[in-house]
């Protein structure tokens, strides 16, 4: 066994004589050991997840409460911002509990979709298996933050209302909602590159240009409601507040 690394097909321009999309991305191996090997999404997903922590570490590691702070800063503040409030109005919470997931997701979403404009990147988000890992882990925050919240006894008690003949609906009820936002955000993930590398074929410099375009709008609102959702789903089931009498 010897080590193999084939970057020919990862590095294949959109306009060249291959179109970029039509072969699935998990099929594509770059780094190659025997059985063991990785393809193009787990490598793209590397990458996003690389250049996240390296823009996370340089916004943060010169930390200021001055008045000038780097430009860099105030950014990520404004967004950290705007998701601490979107996360909180949505939940009803005042502790920031949902901010850290909806914060990761939104970013490795926004992030898989900012980098289609380097030709040759493929977005991790297009592979159904990345977007149906995401949708796994909202499927484990649920109860996660279900039984912090609420206690398994509520949790639990969730599958049973209206009456215990809904056990089995709201169970598949659950597992599917969750399933169709993975399936969601591959559909339309998918559809964009797809659509980008067929058009490029006919108009090579204007159509890439155009569509990554309204690609990177339709990718953040999705980056957007895929994070919504998840703090939608995780906060379904919350402590009961008794009135004061």
């Amino acid at each position: 066994m010897a080590l193999q690394i084939d970057f020919s097909k990862w590095l294949d321009l959109p306009f060249a004589d291959k179109v970029i999309g039509l072969e699935s991305y998990d099929a594509i191996k770059v780094i190659s050991y025997g059985d063991w090997y990785i393809n193009v999404t787990i490598f793209n997903s590397w990458i996003v997840i690389a250049l996240i922590t390296l823009v996370s570490w340089l916004a943060t590691r010169r930390l200021s409460c001055e008045k000038q702070v780097s430009k860099l800063q105030t950014a990520l503040e404004a967004l950290v911002l705007w998701l601490q409030r979107e996360a909180n109005e949505t939940s009803g919470s005042r502790n920031n509990q949902y901010l850290g997931m909806a914060l990761g997701l939104f970013s490795f979403i926004l992030i898989s979709n900012l980098l289609t404009f380097i030709p040759w990147f493929r977005p991790p988000t297009a592979s159904i298996s990345t977007t149906m890992a995401l949708a796994a882990m909202v499927f484990i925050a649920i109860p996660y933050f279900s039984i912090r919240n609420a206690g398994i006894k509520a949790y639990l008690r969730k599958f049973i209302e209206p009456i215990p003949l809904m056990l089995p609906m709201n169970i598949f009820s659950e597992f599917f909602s969750i399933f169709a936002m993975g399936l969601r955000l591959f559909g339309n993930m998918l559809s964009g590159v797809m659509f980008a590398s067929i058009l490029s074929a006919f108009i090579p410099l204007v159509a890439p240009l155009t569509m990554q375009t309204l690609g990177l709008l339709t990718g953040s609102i999705q980056a957007y409601i895929f994070a919504l959702l998840a703090i939608v789903y995780t906060s379904s089931v919350k402590e009961e507040i008794k009135p004061e009498l």
